[in-house]
C-alpha cells in the first residue's frame, strides 16, 4: 500500500520481460508515468524494457506514448513532463530464452549503480505468456545479483498455475531460486482503492465491526460482470475460463478481505495469514455436491443494442465445440465463528447485461412488528454495497419515516463516492502495486500458500466440470448469465443484487 508518509522507494531499476507488449503499453508504463507525475519515483529510476521486437530508445520510448495518450488516466503531465520522463525509459533487445543474453542485465544494472553511485533495487517483472515463466525465472535465478534478497523482486502476472498441481510445481520452481519475500505474485483487483478500503471501512469504524458476522449478515454477494466477449483472447481464455480466470484468484481474494480477522498489525505478513486463515475455513465441496454449488455457463449468439454478437464458439480461436465456460458462480461456507452458515455467493462473466465490480452485505431483517402493517410495505433489509468499478463508492441502505402525516417507511441510501469526496483522480490499480513492488511491501501480494489455498477451494469444481459435457450454449449475450444461476440463490430465497 501507498505509505501514509509518501515515502518515495530507493533507486530502483525496472527490467520488464514482455515490454513491447500490450500489458506494458496499455498498464505499466501508464503507472509509472503517473507515479513520476505523483512525484513518487526515486530520481534515481529507470525502466528497461525488454523482448525480441526491433525498437531503438527512441522508438519505444515513441511507442509507449502512444500508450499513455491512449490509456492513462492522465494524457500528459504539466509541461509536457513526458519528456522529462522518457530518458528514465529504455530498451534492450533480448530472446528471453537465450541464456547467456542475461548477462545484459547484470551489465545494465553494474552500468546504472556506476553512474548513481548507489546500489539500486532491482524488479524484474514478467509480463509475458505463463508458458514462458518458468525459464525466464530459472535464468533469473542463475544470475548472481538474484540473491540478494534485499534488494532483488521478481513480479509474477497470473494466472499462477493452471490447477493446484501446476501452482505448486510453480511455487517449487521459484522457491528454490528465489526468496519468498522476493516473489511478488500480483493480482490487479488487490490494488484497486475500494478494495483496499474494506479493511479501512471495517477496521477503523466501530459502527460496522460489531456487526460483520453470522448474527447480523444474512449473505454476501461478489459480482464481477463484463459486457464485452473475448476481444481477441480466444487463445488464452480457451485454456482458462471464468473460474480459474476470475474466481480462483481475483474474487476468492476479494472474499478474503470481506471475511478476515482483524489483523493485529499491517505487517505484510500478518495481513496474508489472515487470508490464508479464510481460504483454509472455505468449506470443501464434495463431487456429488457440485451441481447445487456451481453454475457454469457459456454465452451463445444473439443480438445486443440492435447488432448481432457472436457466440463464444464463433469467436477468434475457440474451438467449435468448445466447452470452455464464459460464466461461472459458485456457493461457498466459511466455516468459523464469524461466518458459520453464511452463504457468500460469487459470480462472473462475460457479454452480460453491465459491466461491474460490485460487493453486497446484505443484512438480516430487522423485526418490524410493531410497526402498523401499512407502513411497511416498501420495507427493506439494511444493505451494505461496495462498487469497485466502474464507479467507485459505498452506499448504505437503511429505513427512514417517509414525509408526511402517516407513517410510512421507505428505504433511503447513504452514499460515498470517491469521485465527489476527493479532488483529483485516484490512482490506477498498478500504480499502487508497482510501488509496493518497489518499497518493497508485499502486503498486496498473494503468498505461495494463499495460491495454493485458493486452488483447493476451486478443485472440486473444476474436476467434476472436466468430467462431464455441458450443454453449451446455455445464455443469450446481454443477459444475467444461465438460468441455473439465478436458481442457485433463489432456492435459499434470494436473489442476485447489483447496487
Amino acid at each position: 500500500m501507498i505509505p501514509a508518509t509518501n515515502q518515495r522507494p530507493a533507486a530502483t531499476i525496472l527490467f520488464i520481460f514482455g515490454g513491447s507488449g500490450d500489458l506494458n503499453l496499455r498498464k505499466l508504463t501508464p503507472a509509472l508515468y503517473n507515479l513520476y507525475l505523483d512525484k513518487y519515483l526515486s530520481d534515481r529510476f529507470a525502466v528497461v524494457g525488454l523482448g525480441r521486437s526491433n525498437y531503438t530508445d527512441e522508438s519505444f520510448r515513441e511507442r509507449l506514448l502512444e500508450g499513455v495518450q491512449s490509456f492513462s488516466r492522465r494524457k500528459n503531465g504539466p509541461d509536457d513532463t513526458w519528456k522529462s520522463f522518457a530518458p528514465m525509459v529504455s530498451y534492450l533487445q533480448m530472446d528471453a530464452g537465450d541464456k547467456a543474453s542475461y548477462t545484459k542485465l547484470s551489465d545494465f544494472v553494474a552500468g546504472k549503480e556506476k553512474e548513481w553511485g548507489v546500489q539500486a533495487n532491482v524488479v524484474f517483472y514478467l509480463a509475458v505468456a505463463p508458458q514462458l515463466v518458468p525459464g525466464i525465472a530459472t535464468n533469473l535465478g542463475k544470475l548472481p545479483l538474484c540473491g540478494d534478497k534485499s534488494r532483488v523482486r521478481i513480479v509474477v502476472e497470473k494466472p499462477f498455475g493452471r490447477d493446484l498441481k501446476t501452482a505448486q510445481e510453480l511455487n517449487a520452481l521459484l522457491g528454490g531460486l528465489f526468496a519468498e519475500e522476493q516473489i511478488y505474485r500480483i493480482d490487479h483487483y488487490l490494488g484497486k482503492e475500494t478494495v483496499q478500503n474494506i479493511l479501512a471501512l471495517r477496521f477503523a469504524n466501530s459502527l460496522f465491526e460489531p456487526i460483520w458476522n453470522r448474527r447480523y449478515v444474512d449473505y454476501v454477494q461478489i459480482t464481477a460482470a463484463e459486457t464485452v466477449g473475448l476481444e481477441g483472447r480466444g487463445g488464452y481464455y480457451e485454456g482458462s475460463g471464468a473460474l480459474r480466470d476470475m474466481i480462483q484468484n481475483h474474487l476468492l481474494q476479494v472474499l478474503c478481505m470481506v471475511a478476515t480477522e482483524a489483523p493485529i498489525s499491517f505487517d505484510a505478513n500478518e495481513v496474508r495469514n489472515k487470508k490464508v486463515d479464510v481460504l483454509n475455513a472455505i468449506r470443501r465441496i464434495k463431487p456429488e455436491e457440485v451441481k447445487d454449488m456451481a453454475v457454469r455457463g457459456q454465452y451463445g449468439p444473439g443480438e445486443k443494442d440492435g447488432k448481432p454478437i457472436p457466440g463464444y464458439r464463433e469467436e477468434e480461436g475457440v474451438k467449435p465445440d468448445s466447452t470452455t465456460e464464459t460464466f461461472a458462480a459458485v456457493k461457498l461456507f466459511v466455516d468459523n465463528w464469524r461466518w458459520e452458515d453464511v452463504p457468500f455467493y460469487l459470480r462472473t462473466g462475460k457479454s452480460l447485461p453491465e459491466k461491474a465490480t460490485v460487493i453486497t452485505i446484505q443484512f438480516k431483517p430487522a423485526p418490524y412488528y410493531a410497526f402498523p402493517s401499512e407502513a411497511t410495505h416498501s420495507w427493506q433489509s439494511n444493505r451494505l454495497t461496495i462498487g469497485i468499478q466502474p464507479g467507485m463508492d459505498i452506499r448504505l441502505r437503511f429505513q427512514a419515516k417517509r414525509p408526511g402525516q402517516t407513517l410510512a417507511i421507505d428505504p433511503v441510501e447513504m452514499v460515498f463516492s470517491y469521485k465527489d469526496a476527493y479532488a483529483g483522480q485516484e490512482p490506477e490499480a498498478y500504480e499502487t502495486l508497482l510501488l509496493d513492488v518497489m518499497t518493497g511491501d508485499a502486503t498486496l501480494f498473494m503468498r505461495a500458500d494463499q495460491v495454493e489455498a485458493a486452488w483447493k477451494v476451486v478443485t472440486p469444481i473444476l474436476d467434476a466440470w472436466e468430467s462431464e459435457t455441458p450443454d453449451f450454449p446455455n445464455y443469450a449475450p446481454g443477459s444475467w448469465g444461465p438460468e441455473a444461476a439465478m436458481q442457485l440463490v433463489e432456492k435459499d430465497g434470494f436473489h442476485w443484487m447489483m447496487k
